[in-house]
């Protein structure tokens, strides 16, 4: 993914919803969120937290809310995209620009309800108790490689939960052997996961 990309690169890049990112970005920019690109998506913060995400998939473009599970919805626009696994992740998607018109106001709004529940600390924290669990194929992979055993043992849990998560949450057989693939230098490097995206 590449982070140096502009916003205005990435919209002019996302030709099928250009003009509906270029809206969502306009209402945005009218609050007091800070504009910045991470994962190589527009992402807007306030006093360094993420609040909102922008993006755009194959039959939509969607805001997401890091912490949209403490918003009222109240015009029951939010969807949690993956139930059981996103806890204050909230999206809203829409599939025209005239949608984005019409609902402009609610959505500076909405964004708005998230500013003010980040002033007051309304934030879910990671669950760092929860049990380490390691598939199968990753089992396999760090008991036929000391090497890399080791460098995972010196991980923290959560990087641990990372890894092994990121390998669980691969349906086929093919794709966990990709990942499998991609993790094992990253591990042997002492990495998170996610390290690049930390700041």
């Amino acid at each position: 993914m590449n982070n140096k990309i502009t916003v205005a690169e990435f919209i002019k890049r996302e030709k099928r919803w250009d003009r509906e990112l270029d809206a969502l970005r306009k209402i945005i920019k009218t609050t007091s969120l800070q504009e910045v690109i991470k994962w190589g998506i527009p992402v807007y913060t306030f006093e360094g937290k993420n609040l909102v995400g922008l993006a755009a998939f194959k039959s939509y473009t969607a805001i997401w809310f890091y912490q949209g599970s403490f918003l009222k919805d109240t015009g029951h626009k939010l969807i949690n995209a993956q139930e059981k696994v996103t806890k204050g992740l909230r999206q809203w998607r829409f599939t025209s620009l005239d949608e984005i018109k019409s609902e402009s106001e609610t959505i500076k709004k909405y964004i708005e309800e998230a500013i003010l529940n980040q002033k007051q600390g309304k934030s879910i924290k990671p669950d760092r108790n929860k049990p380490l669990i390691i598939p199968k194929d990753l089992e396999i992979l760090l008991s036929e490689n000391m090497k890399l055993k080791e460098s995972y043992d010196q991980l923290t849990k959560s990087k641990q939960r990372e890894y092994a998560e990121y390998v669980a949450e691969a349906k086929k057989e093919e794709t966990r052997m990709k990942r499998l693939n991609k993790i094992t230098p990253m591990i042997l490097q002492g990495c998170g996961l996610n390290d690049k995206y930390k700041k």
